[in-house]
């Protein structure tokens, strides 16, 4: 590859082609923000550099327009990498920063209608499902091989991208490209667990030791012990709370259930990356993986005892355990919380906010710069079993759509493959910490960072990572049915409903959106196929999902020594 880069460069200047002024803007862009903070040569940064400056030159003047959710690696490559890259390339770049529901809204309603709202968006790899059924997005495959080859850095090492599985269809073709990823892990106050005192009052109240809960009948002991817990003769507050969640009525209560919460308490079957027939949104597919149904009488799980189970015991941990502010928050309002100092664990906490945690004010980090927090897996509940998917890997990655027009998609191709470049992937994670190229997360910076990240670089450098994933391709219209989430748990976390009457009414709602994608055909073989109606006892006996009721919903709980635990990561 960098023998190719460099030929490149070397042939438009052999050719007497003066050299883009490009090239000067990029020199500086590498001295003032890159810094050698890269994976590559300043040598091959150059190389790679040169190339972008010669593939964007068809594109100079055009201005276009891309999309993402606001999170801190998308703020950096929003206000520091789209103005370098308008400046190296002469091509304009707008980069919005809105909602992720509001991504999701945009990208439904280009599909929709046809019309380019967006050049380029970066949305979530959830949405496979969709992209892979519909066909209303360029397949990347097909587009680096064909009509996009020339826009197709020879450098952009697909193999080294860490999610392209996510981003994969069953057909074998690459619909997105990685543009960054976080995972759901279980958060915890690494100092207080390991306190001599605190340890030796939780085993004379529960009988085992202190640790990172292995189960949710752990975790909800850990959460009783520490609610209301006066922690200040280590320094603590006087009052601390055991558990923190979110429960606003807003699309990111969705995704909290989405995002593998329902997987986590057992809901759906043994599988990864997602469960097969029935996955964590319950939803059943056939052999061909058409889907068939969401509620038990079909065959899914959505209603299921163990969904049940899963939302009642996030109800009864966030009005008991966690800060009274929490029900009323969303995702990016409670993303915050733990680092005030007050909270001792979170059961379902995305790496994304690790950028924001380990400011060297904030009351959670020590003197040295060390957390005094760490990250582990998340607890599972009663009705997991081995096999079964463990967590949620969010990975937002660039969507090129059907509907835009050829050379605007190029051009925010070029942007695309800039921002995930590896002369610049180093820098943009070591901002936002989401990960996306296995060259960074082996590089030498983050063996020396790791220390001061609670746990982040070995979990994305153990075998354990490769077990968290996101939203599979049993859900045919993420943007149809997510929006049905958040509704109908929001009425469950409320008291407005049992969680069984906002299951049952959510598991009915997904079957009539399957039930219209059957009829519309616009799937063609790939769309819904209802299962007909059953007594709910027939499939409650059936091996796998959905799961009868078990007699007793409480374990043993199970702790294990998060430094034993760090051990065989690395081993």
């Amino acid at each position: 590859m960098k023998r190719l880069m460099m030929t490149t460069a070397a042939v438009s200047l052999t050719l007497g082609m003066p050299a883009f002024a490009g090239m000067e803007e990029a020199m500086e862009f590498l001295d003032s923000e890159i810094g050698g903070l890269s994976v590559l040569s300043r040598e091959d940064q150059e190389a790679e550099m040169q190339w972008f400056v010669d593939a964007a030159a068809p594109f100079e003047g055009m201005e276009i327009r891309v999309v993402s959710e606001t999170i801190t690696t998308h703020e950096y490559e929003a206000q520091v990498l789209a103005p370098a890259f308008s400046a190296i390339t002469g091509i304009k770049v707008t980069h919005d920063l809105i909602g992720e529901g509001d991504v999701v809204e945009r990208l439904q309603t280009q599909m929709q209608s046809g019309e380019n709202i967006y050049d380029a968006y970066i949305n979530d790899s959830d949405l496979i499902g969709t992209h892979w059924r519909y066909q209303q997005v360029r397949n990347l495959t097909d587009w680096m091989a064909g009509e996009g080859a020339d826009v197709t850095n020879p450098g952009l090492d697909l193999d080294d991208f860490i999610g392209t599985q996510f981003t994969t269809g069953p057909d074998g073709k690459l619909y997105q490209l990685p543009d960054q990823q976080f995972a759901n892990l279980y958060w915890f106050r690494y100092d207080w667990f390991t306190d001599p005192k605190t340890m030796e009052d939780f085993k004379a109240a529960h009988g085992y030791d202190l640790g990172v809960p292995v189960n949710w009948s752990a975790y909800e002991d850990i959460a009783e012990f520490f609610t209301g817990r006066d922690m200040s003769y280590i320094g603590g507050p006087d009052s601390v709370y055991g558990n923190m969640d979110y429960g606003k009525k807003d699309p990111s209560l969705g995704w909290r259930y989405t995002d593998a919460w329902m997987s986590m308490a057992g809901m759906g079957d043994v599988g990864e990356p997602n469960g097969l027939p029935v996955d964590e949104w319950g939803i059943r597919v056939n052999e061909n993986s058409q889907p068939v149904g969401s509620c038990v009488a079909r065959g899914g799980a959505t209603n299921s005892p163990a969904a049940v189970y899963a939302i009642r015991k996030a109800a009864e941990w966030l009005e008991k355990y966690a800060p009274p502010a929490a029900a009323g928050m969303n995702f990016a309002e409670a993303g915050a919380v733990p680092a005030q100092g007050q909270v001792a664990q979170q059961m379902f906490w995305y790496t994304a906010f690790t950028a924001s945690m380990v400011a060297p004010e904030l009351p959670v980090m020590n003197e040295d710069g060390t957390p005094k927090w760490r990250m582990a897996p998340s607890p599972h509940g009663v009705y997991w079993q081995e096999g079964m998917k463990v967590g949620y890997q969010d990975a937002g990655s660039w969507t090129l759509m059907n509907s835009t027009p050829t050379d605007r998609a190029k051009a925010a191709w070029l942007y695309a493959q800039f921002v995930t470049s590896k002369t610049v992937d180093l820098k943009k994670s070591d901002v936002g910490l989401t990960f996306i190229r296995e060259s960074t997360i082996n590089s030498d910076h983050f063996t020396e960072r790791a220390a001061k990240l609670g746990g982040l670089i070995e979990f994305y450098r153990s075998p354990a990572r490769l077990r968290w994933s996101p939203t599979g391709t049993n859900v045919p219209d993420y943007p149809k049915l997510a929006q049905l989430w958040w509704q109908n748990i929001g009425d469950a976390l409320s008291g407005d409903k049992s969680p069984q009457e906002a299951l049952d009414a959510l598991c009915a709602e997904q079957e009539r959106v399957l039930e219209r994608l059957e009829r519309a055909g616009v799937m063609g073989d790939l769309g819904p196929k209802l299962n007909e109606e059953q007594d709910p006892e027939y499939w409650l006996g059936q091996p796998g999902a959905p799961k009868a009721m078990l007699e007793n919903e409480e374990e043993e709980p199970i702790t294990v020594s998060y430094d034993e635990l760090i051990k065989s990561w690395n081993q």
